[in-house]
């Protein structure tokens, strides 16, 4: 009997419950690289996510060379293959006969000793042909494109007719690539390359685990630090943060800062980032950022970053692709929201970690449609090495283009209030809200 290298194993499990559990695979991983060395680990990691990023591609290759339809194999023998099919396809430096002999004993060690002659038989077709096939897919079209890169034809299609074939085919090369490692320097001061377009944006090899426990670093894509940037909120300013888990936007935000999140879980996670960071003017209030209580109002700025497809943070999030969807209902709803809580002439960002007009360029334009805020144009100006390609009043950061995940964020300015009449806050703010239990009406 063959053995199972630890992070093969890890990996393996990893792909089994993102895909037969619908699990996060960045969650998964951590319950499942826990006790491995760093070596193994990081080798785990490169399997579980270049395995669950590479589904689509890899699927067809097992098709094409086992003959058989994965839909109707055992998810273990499933997942096997594909972890095998990775390897041989994709990875430089991996023994042929590793790849081979420990996936077979993946699905020996699942029981399936009926399925071991066949995953041995595909996979050793697979270690012959798999990668000359991968190669030579064609990409021509937002179609083919696609498959070869593997992804969901919704999403090549999406970039395809927004960015164009060449800039759609790079960012779907990038987003399979393992992201840089970036983090914000709160206080102190570390090594890396740091970033002169965005303050205290730093890119390191990796993330100091002591500096991060003492509050001194916080990890953060350049991209996500450069919307905390853009509220532009000063030291006498109340700023509302409607979306705020898990802190890291709230947290870099100057004055009385009002961080809302519904989840308790992730309230309580923010509660204790603001708290490792010192930010000690961010008050936390548990509640749905569409239903916020009366009291929280009149505020100077505000910011949405809002839900979304996330096709910006692929490369960070490997099984997002198999889930994304857009959420221009939901933006558009707390985007007004945020608008009537913001005194007229407060200006309010609105930011997403995807690319995609559809929840982006749509959405603001449908509010500024209302005649409730206008498009602050200064933006682009401000920022111009991150600019939207087509329309300068906005900013759009793009993985292929900036090196960092894909943000797009505006900035507008409330022009009428026509909700929640503006009120002086008479309770101090800790009073107020700290973790203070607001439920929708629907018990969420």
């Amino acid at each position: 009997m063959s053995t199972v290298s630890p992070a093969r194993r890890v990996a393996y499990d990893v792909v089994r419950r993102v895909f037969e559990n619908e699990a996060y695979a960045d969650r998964a991983f951590r319950a499942e690289s826990a006790g491995l060395t760093d070596r193994d680990r990081a080798l785990a990691r490169r399997l579980a996510y270049g395995t669950v990023q590479r589904a689509r591609t890899l699927d067809h290759a097992i098709e094409t060379l086992g003959r058989r339809p994965v839909r109707k194999l055992d998810p273990p023998v499933r997942a096997a293959l594909r972890l095998g099919a990775y390897q041989l396809a994709y990875l430089d430096g991996v023994p042929r006969y590793a790849a081979v002999n420990e996936s077979v004993e993946l699905v020996r060690r699942a029981r399936l000793e009926r399925a071991v002659p066949f995953a041995n038989a595909v996979l050793r077709r697979l270690a012959d042909g798999a990668r000359t096939l991968v190669e030579s897919l064609p990409e021509g079209t937002a179609r083919e494109a696609a498959l070869c890169h593997s992804y969901p034809d919704w999403i090549a299609e999406t970039w395809w007719r927004e960015l164009g074939p060449d800039a759609a085919r790079a960012l779907m090369v990038v987003q399979n690539e393992e992201p840089e490692t970036a983090v914000r320097l709160v206080r102190g001061s570390l090594e890396g390359r740091h970033d002169l377009l965005i303050p205290a944006a730093w890119v390191v090899e990796r993330v100091d685990e002591d500096a991060l426990a003492e509050g001194r670093i916080w990890p953060q894509s350049r991209g996500s630090q450069l919307v905390g940037h853009t509220v532009g909120s000063e030291s006498g300013d109340r700023t509302l943060d409607l979306c705020a888990a898990p802190g890291g936007k709230a947290t870099m935000l100057a004055g009385a800062v009002v961080a809302v999140e519904l989840d308790e879980a992730r309230a309580e996670r923010l509660e204790q980032n603001a708290r490792r960071l010192g930010a000690v003017n961010v008050t936390v209030v548990r509640a749905d950022g569409r239903e916020l209580p009366p009291g929280l109002a009149g505020f100077d700025r505000a910011l949405v970053d809002a839900p979304c497809s996330g096709l910006g943070v692929l490369a960070s999030r490997p099984d997002l692709r198999w889930r994304a969807e857009p959420l221009p209902d939901l933006q558009r709803e707390l985007l007004h929201a945020a608008i009537e809580r913001t005194k007229q002439g407060g200006t309010i960002v609105y930011s997403t970690c995807t690319i995609n007009s559809v929840e982006n360029e749509d959405v603001v334009d449908a509010v500024v449609a209302s005649g409730t805020a206008r498009i602050d144009e200064t933006l682009g100006d401000d920022w111009p090495s991150f600019a939207h390609p087509t329309r300068h009043a906005f900013l759009q950061t793009l993985p292929h283009v900036h090196g960092t995940s894909g943000f797009f964020i505006a900035r507008l300015v409330v022009t009428t209030n026509a909700g929640v009449a503006e009120q002086e806050w008479h309770e101090n703010v800790t009073e107020l809200a700290r973790f203070r239990d607001v439920r929708c009406p629907d018990g969420r």
